[in-house]
């Protein structure tokens, strides 16, 4: 739950929300859906009691997507790699613009541990 720049609604979620339902539905896994959509609801309100802050909240594209593999009997032991992988394009072009623009714009926890390399043209590799 949660999203940095999505506060009120995740689109990205809404879409898998929907898939969700109709996959639900379909493999006769609704109570377990019911579920995910009764958490959904509920969060916000219980972060803003427990956390005793008044920021919003709302289910991130992360919430259903394990539901959503486990529906497409997807194995568990490939739901980190699949999360990392449709990331990766967005952490190097992150990187990139990061290399480029010569300023800290990522987490300031990422720290680089793999020496600095040359670019190597096209014609060279």
């Amino acid at each position: 739950m949660g999203h940095a720049v999505y506060t009120l609604s995740d689109p990205r979620a809404v879409l898998l929300k929907e898939k969700a339902a109709e996959l639900a539905e379909a493999t006769g896994m609704d109570r377990e859906f019911n579920l995910y959509k009764n958490v959904e609801k509920l969060s916000p309100e219980v972060f803003r009691e427990v956390k005793k802050d008044s920021k919003d909240i709302c289910a991130n594209v992360d919430f259903y997507s394990g539901f959503v593999y486990k529906m497409l009997n997807i194995p568990e032991d490939l739901y980190t790699p699949i999360f990392a992988m449709a990331r990766m394009p967005g952490w190097a072009a992150h990187r990139i613009e990061e290399l480029i623009s010569g300023g800290r714009i990522i987490r300031p926890a990422y720290r680089n541990v793999i020496p600095e390399q040359g670019y190597v043209s096209l014609k060279e590799r």
